[in-house]
């Protein structure tokens, strides 16, 4: 199976500009699975509510998911997109999964992020895992990674791959995915973005870029650079991740104890 990342570097307020961006690197990927970064389409550093609200659209129907449907018809490709969403007078940052057949599935990001939580509610979805034929994946959104809890879930439910949208601006999340590969055993795929985004008088955002893609055994197949954008394509047996035993005497989820894992 062939799977990679698109990091790039999305323009604050230019849907169209941006969609551009994701779609010629649909047109060049040549795989099967593509994660793009979070908010792709939109930018990151809102200055209020009111403008979420207005660079956020309906899922499915609106104009993007629309045409990263018609993108897609046709191909052997999955693609996971971050963007803002608005449903029923609330907007969420979520990602959305789309394949050949259309819209598949929407996951809203549970743990917000520093100013996310003034123009974002937190999602309700839960985490889900999704069959894609060639493998399971889960989503995460950005600081899900901080939640050993999110992965150890998605695991548990049966992801090959967790797939993970990125707008990262603190150092630790490329060296914490090797940890959550490992402690799961399961691939990940973290877009993130590249560029500096500074308005309303905010101090600049300087996004980390450095995109990667861990196997289970907590090897960096690949770790992009800090600051230019890249489109990357790599080959992975996805049955390295089916595979829990870690010796012969031990299978990580099998010898689990969650009976003592929460205080009482």
């Amino acid at each position: 199976m062939k799977v990679g990342f698109f990091q790039f570097d999305p323009q604050f307020g230019e849907p169209q500009r941006n969609l551009e961006s994701v779609l010629h690197a649909i047109e060049t990927f040549q795989g099967h699975l593509l994660v793009f970064p979070e908010l792709a389409l939109s930018g990151y550093q809102f200055l209020s509510k009111d403008e979420a609200w207005e660079l956020a659209e309906v899922v499915p129907s609106g104009p993007v998911c629309q045409q990263l449907e018609q993108a897609l018809r046709g191909r052997s490709l999955y693609v996971v997109v971050g963007l803002a969403e608005r449903d029923q007078g609330q907007v969420y940052n979520s990602a959305v999964l789309i394949g050949p057949n259309g819209y598949i599935g929407t996951y809203r990001k549970t743990h917000l992020f520093s100013e996310e939580t003034l123009w974002f509610s937190p999602g309700g979805t839960g985490f889900h895992v999704w069959d894609i034929g060639m493998a399971k994946i889960g989503l995460l959104v950005c600081f899900d990674w901080f939640y050993p809890e999110a992965a150890r879930t998605l695991a548990l439910k049966g992801a090959d791959i967790l797939c993970h949208p990125s707008n990262l601006v603190l150092p630790y999340c490329p060296d914490a995915m090797v940890t959550r590969c490992l402690e799961n055993h399961v691939f990940a795929i973290t877009a993130n973005r590249v560029g500096r985004e500074q308005r309303g008088g905010k101090s600049a955002l300087s996004f980390i870029g450095l995109s990667e893609i861990v196997a289970p055994n907590g090897k960096i197949l690949h770790r992009a650079s800090g600051n230019e954008p890249e489109l990357f394509t790599c080959e992975i047996d996805v049955t390295q991740a089916r595979d829990k035993r870690i010796n012969p005497y031990n299978d990580l989820l099998k010898d689990r104890k969650p009976e003592w894992y929460v205080e009482r």
